[in-house]
């Protein structure tokens, strides 16, 4: 399956409203610019901004009103989820043989297009196997740009003993503000079937990692085996 894609318009338009949101331009309280507004200004038709509206009252981020519009309502408080792939694996510390590889490449063209670089442009890789007793049960590969990666152990193949989240927060400061995934099913790559030892169907989950201003701090992409991973959500209907 292909992977040349960009985040869904919804969740670029979930994201640009997010932004104003946290930077004052849609204050609490405050109506939303109506949906006919929002799609002659963002470019986007009718049916992609209803779904981001939808998404953010979900979420919490404004509140919708029958006849009425939609009301600011600000970031929502953080409360307990499920876990998210992309987010755990950020997190989880790897130990002695878990890394397979790590060091520069030319980004794929989805990863340039997510990193919001050129096609080909030098970036930093680690890719490494996650574990689940003694079973793989996922492999994981992570892109940096060049920038982002100097002065950091990314491209060392030794083990991150804390995590790449903790890695890069100590070692740059960044902040880790939200994080897209697109989740599909495909048949794995030869060198996903010799870390996995399966030739089963994997989940394959894109994911970016977005700083509060919005810029991509890393792209990953993570094969889960379908026989050992399943998604499951609970959601509240409106």
């Amino acid at each position: 399956m292909s992977m040349q894609f960009a985040p869904p318009k919804y969740a670029q338009v979930m994201t640009t409203i997010q932004e104003r949101i946290e930077q004052g331009e849609y204050a609490p309280g405050e109506m939303l610019p109506s949906e006919s507004q929002l799609v002659r200004e963002l470019g986007v038709g009718r049916t992609t901004v209803v779904r981001a509206l939808q998404t953010l009252a979900m979420q919490g981020w404004i509140e919708r009103e029958h006849g009425r519009g939609s009301f600011v309502k600000g970031r929502p408080e953080t409360t307990p989820d499920r876990v998210r792939p992309g987010v755990a694996s950020t997190e989880q510390p790897e130990d002695a043989g878990d890394v397979l590889d790590a060091g520069r490449t030319l980004a794929p063209r989805h990863v340039a297009r997510l990193l919001g670089v050129e096609e080909r442009t030098l970036v930093v890789f680690r890719r490494r196997i996650a574990r689940q007793g003694d079973l793989v049960s996922a492999v994981e590969t992570f892109w940096f740009s060049l920038e982002l990666a100097l002065g950091t152990d990314l491209e060392d193949p030794r083990p991150l003993r804390r995590g790449l989240r903790h890695h890069l927060q100590s070692v740059k400061h960044l902040r880790f503000d939200h994080v897209i995934e697109r989740v599909t099913s495909r048949a794995p790559t030869e060198e996903e079937v010799e870390a996995l030892r399966t030739q089963d169907p994997v989940l394959a989950v894109l994911a970016t990692v977005h700083d509060p201003s919005g810029v991509a701090l890393m792209v990953m992409n993570l094969a889960l085996p379908g026989r050992l991973h399943e998604l499951e959500d609970v959601y509240p209907v409106s």
